[in-house]
């Protein structure tokens, strides 16, 4: 039986791990041909490919473009089109962290930020919306954080990119509203990934607490469900975002945060 998007390609980036991975696996279950795009082992990197071509019957390609580097966001975008006929839905996902008051923030660290949580998306839309507008279709979603919408210490440089990733969506979902292209922000809470996962590290470990207290009193302290988001749930969402029956969702932040954004 078909899937909900047979027909459909998705270029997802930072999609090796993570939320990107989770996204990447409920689309090619569903059908779509998909381009991953992010770091790893490369024989992990490529079981995963593998893995996707055979579930989903369709494509399943890598391109290991660095997320710094317009150029190669470029050339992705282009090979995605190139092996796939055009690139239906784009996810930017690619995202990095790093917690540190803004008086010591390195600025290293800051530039990076910006650059793959948000300067990405607006170069990996640049060059897909021509394809887009050409087919009178198409679906951008971007995955931005609760910290879009709402603030935390020490996280500086992840809050302003997500703040910017919000902005963004909305610029170029009234840019394409007449066009067949929608343009969505999805905004999930704390999500057990691997980027989570080494705050908890690096938390349990500067406070000298065990890993349990530090998801209980510190991580999931602002999710009133007190449960982490899961990967399969944010997967969802973007499908629907993904299917013709969100065309009218369009320039949206949808929150995934168990409660986090109502206070």
């Amino acid at each position: 039986m078909a899937g909900q998007l047979s027909g459909k390609s998705a270029l997802i980036t930072g999609s090796t791990s993570g939320i990107g991975r989770g996204i990447a696996e409920c689309f090619a279950r569903e059908g779509a041909n998909v381009m991953l795009n992010g770091f790893g082992d490369a024989a992990e990197i490529e079981r995963l490919r593998a893995a996707l071509a055979k579930q989903s019957r369709a494509k399943a390609l890598y391109h290991g473009a660095d997320m710094t580097k317009p150029a190669e966001i470029a050339a992705m975008v282009k090979e995605a089109e190139k092996a796939f006929g055009r690139v239906d839905i784009l996810v930017n996902n690619a995202g990095i962290q790093h917690v540190a008051p803004v008086d010591e923030f390195p600025v290293e660290k800051w530039d990076a930020i910006l650059a793959i949580n948000l300067s990405s998306a607006f170069h990996a839309t640049r060059a897909a919306l021509p394809g887009m507008k050409q087919a009178k279709w198409g679906r951008v979603i971007n995955i931005a954080s609760a910290h879009g919408l709402v603030a935390s210490p020490y996280k500086s440089a992840y809050v302003a990119a997500k703040h910017g990733v919000i902005g963004f969506t909305k610029t170029v979902a009234l840019e394409v509203a007449e066009l067949g292209i929608t343009s969505n922000a999805i905004c999930p809470g704390y999500v057990m990934t691997p980027i989570v996962e080494k705050q908890i590290d690096d938390q349990a470990r500067v406070h000298g607490v065990p890993k349990e207290n530090v998801i209980r009193d510190v991580i999931l302290a602002p999710q009133p469900t007190k449960q982490f988001v899961r990967i399969e749930d944010v997967a969802s969402l973007a499908l629907y975002l993904a299917s013709e029956a969100a065309a009218q969702i369009n320039g949206t932040s949808l929150s995934i945060d168990g409660g986090w954004t109502a206070r």
